[in-house]
């Protein structure tokens, strides 16, 4: 095909390639989106899908050789604006959203809608709302972006991308942070797009998802194109295979019951938060268990996690941890104690992505690697080595954090808190963003701690997850418990029927 040939009216890309140095993170790669499909775009962390997406956006240029044609004409963004002026917009897995303004601002940033020559706030703000409503978010628009949760930012990214005049949209992870409800919704107005034509690239770990919106299939691996499939109807197993290059057998390792005579490692009584966001919350998880936490987002999940390890205020409730009960001032409090928290936003909250492994894993564990006050890197160091070979974590312990995959980064995230050899530790969101293959390491570890009894606390959106690994399932509505089922009993549709109760 010559370099004007265009097989489609949508958007065709051809042998496109990138290079940085001497490493190839892309190479020889092609890609069809026809006018009104959903293309699903898969892989590992670092396959090269967020390289691709960000030449397809215009945040990053291509390597001579290889050439775009979009809507029958060439096809050469210089920058995001120039993608956006033609039809084309992605939607970060990593929020790009700015805090201090409200969702109104942020939705029509760089596009506000003008009435004689000034912003048309009224407007602005119903437009926003309305998005808002068809995705199931109850907030004002007037809200400032920086007072909500994962969930809800997430959900003001997709409205966003969803105000725009686009006739392609690159959707990367967009249901990361969303439950069943909220992902339906989105569901919904994907399909209601295409049938106006408007095309979908589709980036997801979440491979139950693919069957249920998307088309076809196109599969990367180390920067190459590796398989395509002309329907989404795909059994998982060969996708995994494909995007790995071998079976991952079996993603949910054992889970064996914790002895009937442990201990209580963690009771909560009573919790309720000020702003009413959960509600006499009471809960028991015994050492060597795994208590998972389900429900639809905005159930109050995280927020009454944060509560009890003290990242933020209660109104009323106690916490006890083995037996004693605990007056918590700050995090050090439940740290000090032996109760930790891996928080579901890892790039805000978990590490400090410019400073280098080694770094990240002395700031939680100074006692260990500064015995005295004094920080020997040298100690640290070789500290830092023991936990990256136990967690398998694909780094040196002198790279900075924000070189590292996603699934490596939560891997990190997790090493700095269970080094403190902790009674419990809760896991928020644990695989957000994560590829198969990490998943199932970390799915691994999360049992392990359990049969070293360690208490553990899962709290997910992915309603499988839960379901896969824990031992007993807590179903918060409203920042209530509706249920507690054991393992036994604990099935998607008993779960759903709790959270919306």
């Amino acid at each position: 095909m010559g370099k004007g040939a265009v097989e489609h009216d949508g958007l065709v890309v051809r042998n496109i390639g990138k290079t940085y140095g001497a490493v190839t993170v892309l190479h020889g790669v092609d890609l069809d989106v026809r006018p009104g499909e959903c293309v699903a775009l898969l892989g590992e962390n670092g396959a090269g899908k967020s390289t691709l997406s960000s030449l397809i956006a215009g945040l990053v240029t291509p390597d001579a050789g290889g050439h775009m044609a979009w809507r029958g004409r060439p096809y050469a963004p210089a920058s995001p604006a120039d993608a956006l002026h033609a039809g084309i917009g992605l939607i970060h897995q990593e929020m790009r959203l700015l805090p201090q303004l409200t969702i109104a601002e942020n939705v029509f940033v760089g596009r506000l809608p003008m009435k004689n020559g000034r912003v048309d706030r009224p407007a602005m703000i119903a437009r926003a709302q309305a998005q808002l409503q068809r995705l199931g978010l109850d907030v004002p628009a007037t809200r400032k972006v920086g007072s909500l949760r994962v969930a809800a930012q997430q959900q003001v990214e997709i409205a966003k991308a969803l105000t725009l005049d686009a006739r392609l949209l690159i959707l990367d992870e967009p249901t990361a942070a969303l439950g069943d409800a909220e992902t339906e919704r989105l569901f919904e107005q994907v399909r209601r797009l295409k049938a106006e034509g408007v095309s979908f690239i589709y980036v997801s770990h979440r491979l139950a998802e693919i069957a249920r919106i998307c088309d076809r299939v196109v599969v990367l691996r180390d920067g190459a194109h590796v398989a395509s499939h002309a329907s989404a109807q795909v059994p998982p197993a060969q996708l995994v295979r494909d995007m790995v290059g071998r079976s991952v057998d079996r993603l949910f390792p054992e889970v064996s019951a914790p002895a009937a005579d442990a201990p209580v490692a963690l009771a909560v009584r009573g919790l309720t938060a000020p702003d009413g966001s959960f509600r006499s919350l009471s809960f028991e998880v015994r050492a060597g268990e795994i208590l998972g936490f389900a429900g639809i987002a905005g159930a109050g999940r995280t927020e009454a996690m944060r509560a009890i390890v003290g990242a933020d205020a209660i109104a009323a409730g106690e916490i006890f941890v083995a037996g004693r009960r605990l007056a918590l001032r700050s995090p050090a409090d439940a740290i000090r104690a032996g109760l930790v928290m891996v928080p579901d936003d890892r790039k805000a909250l978990g590490v400090v992505l410019q400073h280098a492994l080694w770094e990240n894993l002395a700031y939680s564990n100074f006692d260990q690697v500064a015995p005295g006050g004094w920080l020997r890197p040298s100690r640290a160091v070789a500290f830092a080595d023991g936990l990256i070979r136990r967690l398998r974590i694909k780094g040196s312990a002198a790279q900075s954090a924000a070189s590292l995959s996603g699934g490596n980064q939560q891997k990190l995230v997790i090493a700095k808190w269970i080094a403190r050899r902790p009674r419990i530790i809760i896991l928020d969101e644990p695989t957000r963003g994560v590829d198969v293959g990490a998943r199932a390491q970390i799915y691994e570890l999360i049992a392990g701690l359990a049969r070293e009894g360690m208490a553990v606390i899962v709290v997910s959106s992915d309603l499988d997850e839960v379901l896969g690994l824990s031992h007993r399932v807590i179903v918060l509505s409203r920042g209530e418990v509706r249920g507690s089922l054991p393992r036994f009993e604990a099935n998607s549709q008993r779960v759903m029927e709790l959270a919306v109760a």
